[in-house]
């Protein structure tokens, strides 16, 4: 398995995978309202402009991405294709924003579904599950000791 960091036209690429990610395993905590702002804000020029994203590859099969915004402080998009969960994907991807990362704090606005997998990575809840615009979420945050 190799991660590199992905040109825009791969961030276009990866849209697909994110969106059946999200379909199978998060859009059952989202109302009709929720699934169509989360497809709007993935399809939205301004919001993926905003992203950094790094892909796993399997050989040439892109199967998980993060992508971070804002200097990498706050993770935007974490999806992992279901047939690869457990396999520690996610992890290296996390690693890789780790190595680059230049904030002493990485928000995330976790979906219900993946509050488990983001404790696993060092994360902390902040707030109470919130929703906006359809899209529910618990804010979560990891704390970088760079000392």
């Amino acid at each position: 398995m190799k991660i590199k960091t992905l040109s825009r036209k791969e961030l276009h690429e990866a849209l697909p995978l994110i969106w059946d990610v999200f379909s199978e395993y998060e859009a059952v905590h989202y109302s009709k309202e929720g699934k169509q702002a989360f497809w709007d804000a993935i399809h939205s020029e301004a919001y993926l402009a905003q992203l950094k994203a790094y892909g796993a590859f399997q050989e040439d099969e892109l199967i998980g991405i993060i992508a971070v915004r804002n200097e990498g402080s706050h993770v935007a998009l974490f999806f992992v294709k279901g047939t690869y969960h457990g396999k520690g994907i996610g992890r290296k991807l996390w690693n890789t924003v780790l190595e680059e990362n230049t904030s002493h704090n990485i928000t995330v606005n976790s979906s219900l579904y993946a509050i488990p997998i983001y404790e696993k990575l060092g994360f902390v809840r902040i707030d109470d599950i919130q929703e906006d615009g359809g899209i529910r979420y618990v804010p979560m945050q990891y704390k970088i000791d760079k000392a």
